[in-house]
């Protein structure tokens, strides 16, 4: 219990960890795309804002001189209608003291001629002052809008200012352009850390319960009829030593050779079969080292391991005639046959079957007998032999897909199901094995794990392990 939680803790802290970096490294790039602009987008935006802050203020001032043009004419005005009030006052005070109780009985026509003249002009000057006065009220409160109007301008005014000293003023670029990033980038960043964490887990749940089961169906790929005997596969070990007798020879790849008799004659060979050089190439297969057998009797003996991984075991595989057998060449370390004979190697194409679309593998090769062949593999070489058994109807044996390296071409081979998602989830196994039915036998390598020394490019051998295992290699 306390190693699960120790490795639950293990990769939570890794999560986290890679979710820091993306966030940093997110915010990072675009900031420093941002600084590297020209004057900068942010600085763009500042400068446009400042003028706009600029001109808006411009205009208040204008705004504000104009209300000050109108409250002084307003004023003037004011004391115009107040003069005239007074004056109006004046008048109609000295008009009101010409009257008198006993003009108004005095017979002469002269004077009351005047007294109507006095009354006529009263009542013109009550007039004016009325209409001095009312002009005057609205003088007052024209005012008064005006002076709230001003007010208004003022508290604009005080912003447009406010704005224009905040642009001006000087400002952290750094934070300033983390703080755009962010904003322009955090959706993605939220959507890159949701597929880190919990994209994995969903992709292979997807493959592993829906489209898995589906891509299994079908009908398995038979490439040809049961043979008339089965190879034979010797025990791998670190080292193997192949016995060449008079009048054969051993074309090997050069790192599987440790060690060979005096008196064997050697050569290059550049290319496995010139039927197939690209093949060849692809699988390493070129530049090989020849050995033959030219004397007329005795035994020569070479000694086959693997100088690159000490981890990689070699067995021989001895086909006889009538029968064959299905490989991958990129597991062959070396080919042992008769002198003049040669190899022979049916290629099959599949790629309008659906088992082939499902693994991934389009081309297989059989290698015909009578030909011995060295096979290399990690952690050692096994052969499984599928035979009737008591309480079973039919052979049939799964195995590791990474682990395959051959099978006789009377097996119904297709890929099935990982038997449990936590393995295939963990990496401990692919998404499909393969499951082998019939009455013949299959090799494979102990462990399908690479070594420390292959692991070191492990991107692109996987993207070159895809290539080769879609040609058949």
């Amino acid at each position: 219990m306390q190693a699960m939680l120790l490795r639950f803790a293990t990769w939570l802290g890794q999560k986290l960890l890679g979710a820091v970096l993306i966030v940093v490294i997110a915010l990072a790039v675009y900031a420093g795309w941002l600084f590297l602009q020209e004057e900068g987008v942010l600085e763009k935006n500042r400068l446009v804002r400042l003028q706009q802050a600029i001109t808006q203020r411009d205009h208040l001032l204008a705004a504000r001189t104009a209300i000050e043009r109108r409250m002084a004419s307003v004023r003037s005005e004011v004391a115009v209608q107040r003069e005239r009030i007074r004056q109006a006052e004046k008048i109609i005070a000295a008009l009101r003291e010409l009257e008198s109780w006993w003009e108004r009985w005095w017979p002469w026509s002269q004077a009351r001629s005047q007294q109507a003249a006095n009354a006529e002009q009263l009542k013109k000057m009550e007039q004016v002052k009325a209409e001095a006065s009312s002009r005057w009220n609205e003088l007052e409160r024209a005012v008064t809008r005006v002076l709230t109007e001003q007010d208004g301008i003022d508290d604009s005014l005080r912003l447009a200012n406010a704005e224009v000293a905040q642009l001006e003023a000087s400002r952290s670029r750094v934070r300033q352009y983390l703080l755009v990033a962010w904003h322009q980038t955090k959706w993605y960043v939220l959507f890159a850390l949701a597929g880190y964490f919990f994209g994995p887990t969903l992709w292979s749940a997807s493959l592993y319960f829906g489209v898995a089961p589906f891509l299994a169906r079908g009908r398995p790929i038979r490439l040809g009829p049961d043979p008339a005997a089965l190879p034979a596969v010797g025990e791998s070990h670190v080292s193997v030593e192949a016995v060449l007798r008079p009048g054969e020879l051993l074309r090997l790849r050069e790192k599987f050779l440790q060690a060979s008799d005096v008196g064997v004659e050697q050569r290059t060979r550049f290319v496995l079969d010139w039927r197939i050089p690209l093949t060849s190439l692809a699988c390493g297969l070129v530049e090989l080292v020849e050995l033959r057998h030219a004397r007329p009797e005795g035994e020569y003996r070479v000694t086959l391991s693997n100088g690159d991984d000490p981890h990689i075991e070699t067995a021989e595989v001895n086909i006889p005639a009538g029968s064959s057998l299905i490989l991958r060449p990129s597991f062959l370390a070396g080919v042992l046959q008769r002198t003049g004979e040669r190899l022979r190697i049916r290629r099959h194409w599949r790629l309008f079957h659906w088992q082939a679309w499902v693994t991934g593998q389009f081309r297989y090769f059989e290698f015909v007998g009578p030909c011995r062949l060295f096979v290399s593999g990690s952690r050692g070489v096994r052969a499984e032999v599928l035979a009737d058994r008591p309480g079973q109807p039919a052979p049939a044996r799964r195995t590791n897909q990474d682990a395959t390296i051959a099978f006789t071409p009377n097996l119904e081979y297709r890929p099935v199901r990982a038997e449990t998602f936590w393995s295939y989830y963990r990496g401990m196994n692919p998404l499909f094995d393969d499951l082998f039915a019939g009455r013949g036998l299959f090799i494979m390598q102990e462990t399908a794990t690479q070594g420390g020394a292959a692991r070191a490019g492990q991107f692109w051998a996987t993207v070159w392990n895809g290539i080769l295992k879609v040609f058949g290699l």
